[in-house]
This record gives C-alpha cells, structure tokens and sequence, in this order.
C-alpha cells in the first residue's frame, strides 16, 4: 500500500532534486492533481453480463468468453487488435492503443466511431518526466560499491543479480531506495520506490493513478500459469525459485483494480500468495470472486507458509508451498476435515483475528478489540450530540490504516462532511492555515476513502446496487450509511414502517456477510425522556436492529443544567466476544474530534503539574506513622516527667538523627509536648520503639531530653 503524502514528498522531493531541472512539480500537487479519486465514478452500466452480450449480438460484433471479461475487436485500434470488456461493469481496455473507458464510452465508440485522441493530459506528461528522469539516474545493484550491504539491507541476500536484472531492479542512492519500474507499450509509464528505512513505499505517479503489474512483460504469450504476490521483492523470490510467471500487485493485498484483469485472462490457474498475515488471506479471498475462483488456488499463511522472500530467505521449498495451495471454489457444504488448517489459523493468529485497532480510541479496542470484516454495527445516540462528527472520526481512524471505506451520507453534503474529515484528519482548524492546504489536501486524497453521491432519501435497491458495484471496483471493506431512516421514504413494502425497516435491515445484514464488509448503520433512537440515558431498545423500531447487529453502540450525552453535557460511548453489544462497557470521550471543538488528540499536550501538563504540588504534603505525610511508633507507649504516659528529666546520657545520641533536624525545628514540633516527640521520632528509632516495648523509658528518654533541649 502506498504512503501517504508526507514520506512521498521528501522521498520523491530528494530523488528529484538530484536533477538538472529546477522547479519540478510532485505528482498531485496542483489543482488537477486534486481530482476526485472517481476517475471511474460509481456511475450506470450494464446490468449484467447478459446485457453486455445481448449488446454485441445486435451489432453484429464477435465475441470470446473470458473468465471476467468478454473479448471483442477494437474499434479503437486497426484490425485485428481487440479489447476486453468487463462482465459487470463494462469497462474496457484495449492494449493495443492503452485506450481505456466505460460502458458508455465503448457504446460511443461502437455507434459514432473511435473519436480523435485526446490531448495528452499535462499532468500524466509531467509525471512521465519525473519518472523518466529518476529511472535515468537509478543504478542496477550490480554495480554498487555495497552492493552486499543494500542486499542485506532489503532481504536480497539470495536474490541472483540475473532475477535482479531481468526484472530491471535498480537502486537510488540519494533516497537509499529500490525502484521498480512500470513498463507499458508506449514506453515507462511509472515507478515505484521502496526506501530501506521503514520499508516506506511511494508511487509515480499518485496510488490512485499507479496501476503496474510488475514483471507483466516478461509473460509469454503461451504462460498459462501465473503467480500474484502483495510484494515485488516477493515476486523475484517466486520467479527465481519456481521459474513460473510471477507477477506483483500494484497496492498489495490492499486492492485489485478491475482495469488489471484483461491482462490476467490469458492464464487457466492463477495462485496468490500474497503476504503471511490473515488481512492478506481475506483479501485473495475477495480478489479470487474478481478473477473467477474457479481458476484459483490460495496459499494460507503459516508458519512453514510464510512470504515468498521469507521462505526463499529460510531454505524453504516454494515449488511445495504452491503444490499445496487450496481452491478458492468450495461446495456448499464442507467438513471439519477442510477447516481445519483455518480454524488452527485463527487460535495461532488471535490479535490478527481481532480485525483492525483504532489508534484514536484505544478504549474501544478494550471492548470491541478491532473492526471485522463482515459485520454489521448500529450506531445511535441522541439528536444534536455528534453522531455524524463522532462515525466519521471513527471511520477516518481506519481508512487511515488502509480499510478501504464507502461513505454514504444522506444527511449532510459530501462536501461538508469532507470538510469535517479534513480538519479531523489535520487535527486543527484549515480556515486559519490555509496555506498549509494543499498539503493536508494531497495526503488525504490518498487516502482508500469515496463517497456515494446520494443525498436525501433513497431508495434501498439504488443504495446497495452503488456499494456492490463499489466493493467490485474498489475493494470496499467499511461501509458507513448515516442514516437508515432517510432511506424509508421510497420503500412501499407495506404501510407498516417498522417492517419496512426489518427488511432494510435485513438487507444490509445481508449484504455484509455474503461480500465479507462491514457496514456501519446508523439509526436515530426513538424520542425519549432528555435525562434519561440510552438503551439498546432505544433504537427506532423493532428488536430486529439490535438482533440483527454484530455490535451496538451508543453515543450518550449525559447534559448538566449549566452547560454542555459529558459525552460517553457505550458498547452495548459485542458479539466477537462479548464485553461491554462504556468510557469517556474528550470532544476537542477545534479539531472535531472525540479522541481528545488536540488536548493531549494539556493533559500531560497538568499531570506533570499534579505531581510537582505533591511532594509538599508528602513531607508532612511520615509524621502521621509517628502515633503508630508512640501506639505502645500508651501504658508510659502516666510517667512522662521522669522520662523527660532523667538519664541526659543518651542525649549524644540525639544529633545524629538530628541531621534532619530542621524539619523537627518547626513550629510543629514545639507546639504541644506530647505530639512533639511524635514530630521528632525519627523513621528508624521507630522500629526500636515497637521492638522494646518493655524497655519503652530508655526509648522515650531521649524524646523527652531532645524535647526539653530545644527550648
């Protein structure tokens, strides 16, 4: 997965600073580097592989079956190239002219002819430039001076410089990185770069426009048998010990663009292998329903199965490792027998299992220990107490971390709540920095983060048509609908809204466990007493919400009669394991956000504040133990003048432990006789005194001759 901005800019800023040229511009920086990420909008397209045909029957254009694409000759190329369609989305790609488009534009092309070329877009012709410019000066490792120690550095140390040369692997020494390169039929089209420090990896061009299958042309006309690995230091290991085609996705296991399976159809069994974590075992499970699972085999992550580089790095055999790759097609019903290595998987790999931490709400790991896949969360809280402000913090914390999220926001405009997740994001306020914008903006631009276009109610069949057409195209795993109510007004299910909500509920539960996302409902409660706190049958309508529900949450508003009230966020329900509880949260009016990160400096002040004023009352705290030391000398008091008369020998002993004696010259210590010697007891003569009971005149003679000497 790509880095955010911050790392790209100064590793890409180093790199190109090397250059002649002065001035040059970083992929994205200007204003139309800041288009919307919907390039490929979630807009209209065929209804279904059966439209599609049905399409080019009536024109009379010849068709080949494909796995996930139809293939048909190009009218955007001369004779014979052709180009592929996709079943369900209708996009093409010809990759004889590299043109690309949707439904609409094939049919335009079809009916009114292939139209001029556009002009090349500035933008894409600057990006090329920079890549071109930074490929120039990248070294092949061969012929570095430490070329063993940036080996090491990488993993490389069983690598051949022929895999490495092959693939055309270089390195960058003002950035300490490896550069992969992106080879299309024009020419470079891009590259990647992985910095040794951090493993930090950055694109050009941006994440979003990067779409390279490393070691694509090194693929034979006749390979029928293909590699996919997260990694492309994991595609050389694959390459260099099995000699099968290997090839690397562009953001890992965190996506697979549909613009990429034209090139994967000429393979009848494909293998991914795409990491040694649970997150990159989900994901080839997504990414096998794209590429047809028929034709798929997964390896699951292991111990004696871990990356290809690993396993090339500790003698192990990859050629097994493939052989023992499961199908991704399954029967309807299966035996213990086959679930066997993934329930062991899940005991080994509990934290993994757990889903995604938060990072801002550490508490509500405590109780819900992560976000999963597939589950279904209902969010409520009272009106006006920040439902929106809190689930888009909530929701921006993981997309943060690479949960590619769906937002559906169908009370507020895209617009606003960008604006909120912005300055969530910045953690201040951009109206008063706004030249540090286009910053802030580039970084959450690349973030895996899209908008429905939706506002105002809807129905449900468009809602969930728009996130099963988003799952195919961009590898959604969090869906947020804020809220469930704005979408009743167009169900005529029945008169009864309190079943027309079952059923949308229903489908959304539905929908989460059969494309294995999470969605995030959020539902209004039903009115109630102000000062009464929220229950979980608070919720509008039936029990069916809250059954239906892997996790509910609740956003209580405890308010005060002279102001603002407290916020709290109640987990009420937790299937995953079923803790629940609530905690606090710290709502920050310049950030907007409940995590409190804002105020986190002012909190470690006043901590360090508190414990600065302590120390005072702990000086003063030792004489409360003194009545413990004098507890036994209660039978002595009838005897108090002797002692403090009597032997002046043991007075020596006194200055000793009279080091301290500035203390016992207080005030305190001369006010009453009787707690003066409780005063100036010593801690150590205190053991004495409970040791020797019997002998308490000799202990308490000194005391008294201090006490009488100070006057």
């Amino acid at each position: 997965m790509a880095l955010p901005a911050g790392p790209r800019r100064r590793l890409l800023a180093l790199a190109l600073a090397w250059g002649p040229r002065a001035g040059l511009r970083l992929a994205g920086a200007g204003s139309a580097g800041r288009r919307a990420a919907a390039e490929d909008p979630l807009g209209p397209g065929p209804t279904g592989a059966a439209e599609i045909r049905q399409y080019l029957r009536a024109r009379g254009l010849p068709f080949q079956e494909g796995y996930s694409c139809l293939r048909t000759p190009s009218p955007f190329a001369p004779a014979p190239a052709s180009l592929y369609l996709d079943k369900t989305t209708g996009c093409f790609v010809c990759p004889a002219s590299a043109a690309e488009g949707s439904w609409q534009d094939f049919q335009a092309g079809v009916e009114l002819g292939p139209a001029a070329p556009p002009p090349p877009d500035p933008e894409h012709q600057r990006d090329r430039e920079d890549a071109r410019r930074l490929w120039d000066r990248a070294l092949p490792l061969a012929d570095l001076p430490d070329a063993a120690e940036t080996r090491a550095a990488f993993g490389l140390g069983k690598v051949s410089d022929a895999t490495l040369k092959r693939f055309g692997v270089r390195y960058l020494p003002p950035t300490r990185a490896l550069v992969f390169p992106w080879f299309g039929p024009h020419g470079l089209l891009g590259l990647k770069l992985l910095a040794a420090e951090g493993w930090e990896e950055t694109t050009l061009p941006r994440p979003g426009a990067y779409r390279n299958l490393f070691g694509l042309p090194l693929v034979g006309r006749r390979d029928v048998e293909v590699v996919l690995t997260g990694r492309e230091l994991d595609a050389l290991a694959v390459a260099q010990a099995t000699g099968l085609p290997s090839l690397a996705l562009p953001r890992g296991p965190a996506c697979l663009p549909p613009a990429l399976l034209p090139y994967l159809e000429q393979f009848k069994r494909i293998t991914l292998w795409l990491g040694e974590d649970l997150r990159s075992w989900e994901a080839a499970k997504l990414f096998a329903r794209k590429l047809n699972p028929k034709r798929c085999s997964l390896v699951q992550p292991g111990d004696q199965q871990p990356g290809p580089l690993e396993a090339l790095n500790r003698g192990i055999s990859l050629a097994k490792v493939l052989q023992s790759a499961l199908p991704a097609s399954h029967k309807s019903i299966v035996s213990f027998r086959q679930l066997r290595d993934e329930v062991f998987s899940e005991l080994a790999n509990v934290e993994q299992v757990a889903g995604v931490k938060w990072t801002r709400f550490p508490d509500l790991n405590k109780f819900l220990k992560g976000h999963r896949k597939g589950e279904l969360t209902v969010f409520t809280g009272p009106t006006g107490s920040g439902k929106t402000t809190f689930i888009s913090e909530y929701a921006l914390d993981l997309c943060m971390q690479g949960v590619n999220t769906l937002w559906g926001s169908f009370e507020i405009s895209n617009v606003r709540l960008a604006k909120v997740m912005l300055t969530q994001f910045a953690t201040q306020r951009l109206e008063e920095e706004l030249d540090q914008y286009d910053e802030w903006a580039d970084r959450f631009e690349d973030l895996p983060l899209y908008f429905m276009t939706f506002h105002g109610q809807q129905s449900l069949k468009a809602v969930i048509d728009t996130m099963l057409h988003a799952v195919y195209m961009y590898d959604i795993v969090h869906v947020v609908i804020d809220n469930l109510q704005f979408m009743m007004g167009h169900e005529q299910l029945s008169a009864d809204r309190l079943a027309s909500q079952d059923y949308i509920v229903g489908a959304f539960r539905k929908f989460a466990t059969d494309n294995s996302c999470h969605v995030t409902l959020v539902i209004h409660p039903r009115k109630e007493d102000d000062e009464r706190e929220l229950q979980t049958a608070s919720i509008f309508g039936s029990a069916k919400a809250s059954q239906e529900a892997d996790n509910v949450l609740i956003l209580q508003d405890r308010k005060l009669r002279s102001g603002p009230g407290k916020r709290y966020l109640q987990v009420s329900k937790n299937r995953f394991d079923g803790d629940v509880g609530i905690f606090p949260l710290d709502f920050s009016k310049t950030s907007l956000t409940f995590s409190g990160l804002a105020k986190g400096k002012a909190k470690l002040k006043k901590v360090k504040v508190e414990k600065t004023e302590e120390p005072a009352p702990k000086a003063t705290a030792p004489e409360d133990p003194a009545p413990k030391a004098t507890a036994p000398e209660d039978p002595a008091p009838k005897e108090p003048a002797p002692k403090a008369t009597a032997p002046k020998e043991p007075a020596p002993k006194e200055p000793a432990p009279k080091e301290p004696a500035p203390k016992a010259m207080a005030p305190k210590a001369t006010a009453p006789k009787e707690p003066a010697p409780k005063a100036t007891a010593p801690k150590e003569p205190a053991p004495k005194a409970t040791a020797h009971k019997a002998k308490a005149p000799k202990v308490t003679a000194p005391k008294g001759s201090g006490s009488s000497k100070d006057p």
